[in-house]
């Protein structure tokens, strides 16, 4: 208990009782000679105690302006003072704290400042009060600060299979970069004596990554998103559908986008013309087997680094593949159960389609070299919000987001994404297998 709370407590208990002597003085009743030297006694008591009240109110306002947040952590709890040698830990999941900056906008109504009296009030952490109350907003949303962003591009990681298969992360200073890269290496041959040295020469290419608006549309439920407080198991919940969300968002292009002045292009482009493959039809195993591995040594033919290669298919592929087996009945690719295909990870994604070519029932298989693809992206973030706007489910179907009593949260990154050496990535088209399953 506080001293100011502690001396209120004594200053109402004092106040009843004199209370108790005005209402008999008032009904008509004579105060005994003690009675009347008691109610001058409590007027003398209730005075200092007042005096002190407002004393110890100074004291703590003083106190609080001059108080340094110490390990503060996500959800805005303080940790020891100076001299405790205690480690406070945050455990709030990633991403949580934009759940955290939706929810508060989503409960006051778009009003960032009330918002952000909100958090205060409702016990967050100051880097979500100085979030909504010193952050300009920016085109209907809040701007989230680096750190923040950063926490979120982290934890996108497990949430996008690029992300997730070891694309590497560079920041866009300013919104641009150029990486020079040898498309054609200098060549190097024994020569007789007295022979002139042939010239030769390097030429290079470049890979240019420009930031790129990307968005995606969260509806989650008004009910989450309700004040109620600091929920970690709410905040985790908002953030996963943000976070996947924004994953899916990431890899539909990055994968299969043919890019534009407004779009990143992904890795079917960026493959060369050689290095797509069309799959065999009906194979048997040795035919496959045959196919997987020219998808490997096309890349290994051009002397790519190899440094962190994967495969990326559709999980009906990776299926069909598991389900495959030899003329003794063992399982052909073993290693699928443990997560590996010809000795190489893979990654699957329901971005890669599985309705192409013109029957409708056709997808790919990528393996890549992730270490020569790049995500560049300036770090920042903003996220805004809507209750009466309407969106299209998963089925094209036009959805109320105010008849569904859902608010829906719009997240806007900027990024782009590239591949500094395009014989990196070969792609196995035409892909029926499993279409059946």
């Amino acid at each position: 208990m506080s001293l100011v709370t502690q001396l209120r407590s004594e200053r109402a208990q004092l106040n009843d009782t004199l209370q108790a002597l005005a209402k008999k003085d008032a009904a008509g009743e004579q105060l005994s000679a003690e009675e009347l030297q008691q109610f001058t006694s409590l007027e003398t008591q209730i005075g200092e105690l007042s005096a002190k009240i407002a004393r110890a109110e100074s004291a703590e306002r003083l106190n609080a302006a001059a108080a340094v947040p110490v390990n503060e952590s996500a959800r805005g709890i303080n940790g020891p003072p100076a001299g405790a040698h205690v480690t406070v830990t945050d455990n709030a999941p990633p991403g949580a704290s934009v759940a955290q900056v939706a929810r508060l906008l989503a409960a006051a109504g778009g009003n960032q400042q009330h918002a952000a009296q909100m958090a205060q009030e409702g016990g967050f952490g100051q880097d979500i009060v100085q979030t909504l109350s010193t952050v300009t907003p920016g085109a209907g949303g809040v701007l989230i600060p680096a750190n923040m962003a950063a926490s979120v591009i982290e934890a996108l990681r497990p949430r996008s299979v690029v992300r997730s298969m070891g694309a590497v992360s560079l920041p866009l200073v300013n919104g641009n970069m150029t990486l020079p890269r040898i498309k054609d290496s200098t060549v190097v041959g024994y020569i007789g004596t007295e022979t002139d040295i042939p010239v030769t020469d390097m030429t290079f290419a470049d890979m240019k990554l420009q930031a790129k608006k990307m968005g995606a549309l969260v509806p989650i439920s008004n009910d989450l998103l309700s004040f109620a407080g600091i929920n970690p198991r709410v905040d985790s919940i908002v953030a996963n559908d943000l976070l996947i969300s924004t994953g899916l968002a990431e890899d539909l292009h990055y994968i299969r986008s043919a890019g534009s002045a407004l779009l990143p292009k992904g890795l079917r482009y960026w493959a060369l013309p050689g290095n797509v493959v069309d799959a065999p039809v009906d194979p048997d195993l040795k035919a496959i087997d045959l196919f997987l591995g020219g998808l490997m040594l096309r890349l290994e033919a051009a002397n790519a680094a190899m440094a962190n290669c994967g495969w990326l298919m559709h999980p009906r592929t990776i299926r069909w593949l598991q389900s495959l087996r030899d003329g003794n009945g063992n399982k052909a690719y073993p290693e699928i159960d443990q997560g590996q295909l010809k000795g190489y990870r893979f990654g699957l994604s329901t971005q890669i389609p599985v309705n192409l070519g013109a029957g409708g029932d056709e997808s790919e298989i990528y393996f890549v070299d992730f270490s020569d693809c790049y995500i560049g992206e300036t770090g920042q973030l903003s996220i805004a919000y809507s209750t009466e706007a309407s969106y299209k489910d998963a089925g094209g179907n036009m959805v109320s987001a105010f008849q569904r009593d859902q608010t829906l949260v719009r997240v806007i990154a900027h990024n782009d994404f590239g591949v500094r050496h395009v014989e990196s990535v070969a792609v196995g088209a035409k892909v029926k297998w499993g279409a059946g399953m």
